[in-house]
């Protein structure tokens, strides 16, 4: 018989380990709020994430957004052969892109690189006692390593956004093109049938939210290390899941408010 097993907590421990990841992430990031004023005057270090995270990102960005709009020109062509006349491919793609698949898909693909190199840095920092070096420089931690790494989160993943949703319509109007018989015209035609400007809009509020995840998870499980190279591993794996999990509860609720109470369907 194995003793060594570890045991299965009951669901009142589950609820009370919620609760108290809970109540230290909010403490986290009332602290992290408070420093991104004074923060403000790392710009240099601001600059290089902003490179890191959103240079960084692009390739990776403008192939998984290509793949993207042409599988969508693809299905949509698929379910609508018979029944639905070609030219409303475009709006499919252009409308699916930019308010869902371009914000949600280019979230979970940067903030998987991001999140986890961000807990992998900040969590080889405190197990190497580094950042409580910079305590006893006077210098903050919060302020010194998670604000640059927040606010460049926040302002590049729009930006990214904004890149992998043009990539994903020319994959998929090249795919309507080649593939299905759709002249660019009529693909064009298309995406300007049902065309809103709130749209684009809904799509960029997204982006910021899910940055600020992105950034969050990444710096919490970060600061929250222990146990050495095991710790970094472990706290490196939890900022992905929690990162993209929370992305996905995220988008839902945004959703919700975003085109049923602020751009409400006329």
């Amino acid at each position: 018989m194995n003793t060594d097993a570890p045991a299965i907590p009951s669901p009142w421990e589950l609820i009370l380990q919620l609760l108290e990841g809970a109540g230290r992430l909010a403490l986290f990031l009332g602290r992290l709020i408070r420093e991104i004023p004074p923060g403000l005057r790392y710009l240099r270090l601001t600059l290089e994430q902003c490179d890191y995270i959103g240079i960084g990102s692009l390739p990776l960005v403008f192939l998984t957004s290509l793949f993207v709009g042409a599988v969508a020109s693809l299905q949509t062509s698929y379910q609508f052969q018979g029944a639905i006349p070609l030219v409303y491919v475009g709006t499919v793609v252009a409308k699916s892109v930019v308010i869902e698949l371009g914000p949600v898909l280019t979230a979970l693909v940067v903030g998987a690189r991001v999140s986890s190199s961000i807990a992998a840095e900040i969590g080889t920092m405190r197990v190497t006692e580094q950042i409580d070096a910079l305590e006893t420089l006077a210098i903050r931690p919060i302020r010194f390593l998670a604000v640059p790494r927040f606010l460049a989160t926040v302002l590049m993943l729009p930006l990214v956004t904004i890149f992998a949703d043009a990539i994903a319509i020319f994959g998929g109007m090249a795919v309507a093109v080649s593939r299905i018989g759709i002249s660019v015209t009529t693909f064009s035609r298309g995406m300007k049938m049902l065309f809103e400007v709130n749209d684009i809009y809904g799509g960029l509020i997204k982006s910021f939210v899910f940055g600020a995840v992105i950034a969050i998870s990444g710096c919490f499980y970060g600061f929250h290390t222990a146990n050495g190279a095991e710790g970094v591993g472990a706290s490196t794996r939890k900022a992905v899941v929690a990162s993209c999990v929370l992305i996905l509860v995220a988008d839902y609720f945004l959703a919700e408010v975003i085109f049923r109470l602020l751009f409400p369907p006329a």
